[in-house]
């Protein structure tokens, strides 16, 4: 059949190679193990049935060898009988030849269906043999079905991921977070190249403004030393000076 022969194949090729070349082996394989389940069925039906020709022709082979014995015992009862004068002689010597032809049928029969008996067991050891073999090969294939779905699993898994590397460009997300990691480090420089800019154009005044902003000063103190520097005294408790 065909399908053993893909499946033969299959078996001596690499895993790549097979999935490659074989449009689906899974299903190819699957099949073949229907058929020879298929084949399994028939050569279990085959082997019942001479079996049974087999069983037929042993049971067959000795009725007929019971039957010449009791035509023989039955040609000697004759004998006797015809010897004591029972039956006349004519008689006796017709009906014992009878019984003798009787024999020789059975027992030529009997060895007939021995014949045939043998070789229907030697037809039932062959079928046996094939029915053996045939159960072997589906377990094989089974196993071997069991291990070609796990490594499709495993090559469709790694054909994906290596297409999704190969296509990798420009446009990809990784090129996307390289042109952000860029553009965050750009800003970043930017940000302090105008700090450094910002603060060489700062003016006098600013420094200033920013040297007094950041002094903590106590505003008392800051207003009596510059009435001091003025010349301007400080009130008495009768009132301002000047004043009679």
């Amino acid at each position: 059949m065909n399908i053993f022969k893909r499946l033969f194949t299959m078996g001596k090729a690499e895993a790549h190679s097979a999935i490659d070349q074989l449009e689906d082996p899974i299903k190819l394989t699957e099949q073949g193990i229907r058929d020879m389940k298929e084949d399994l069925n028939k050569s279990l039906e085959g082997l019942a049935q001479v079996k049974a020709l087999a069983i037929r022709s042993r049971n067959e082979a000795q009725d007929a060898r019971e039957k010449a014995r009791d035509y023989e015992a039955k040609a000697m009862l004759l004998l006797k009988r015809g010897q004591k004068g029972e039956l006349e002689a004519t008689e006796v010597e017709r009906l014992a030849k009878e019984a003798l032809t009787k024999q020789a049928e059975n027992n030529t029969h009997a060895e007939k269906l021995t014949e045939d008996q043998h070789r229907f067991e030697a037809q039932v050891s062959q079928l046996d043999t094939n029915v053996k073999m045939i159960r072997s090969n589906i377990s094989k294939w089974e196993n071997e079905l069991r291990t070609l779905r796990a490594r499709v699993r495993v090559s469709s898994a790694t054909k994906n991921l290596n297409k999704q590397l190969a296509q990798i460009d420009g446009n990809s997300t990784v090129a996307m977070l390289e042109r952000m990691k860029d553009k965050v480090l750009q800003d970043e420089a930017l940000a302090e190249s105008y700090g450094e800019i910002a603060n060489e154009s700062r003016s006098v005044d600013e420094e200033i403004n920013k040297a007094l902003d950041n002094r903590s000063v106590d505003a008392d103190d800051a207003l009596a030393a510059l009435k001091a520097k003025m010349g301007l005294s400080a009130p008495t408790d009768g009132g301002e000076a000047g004043n009679g």
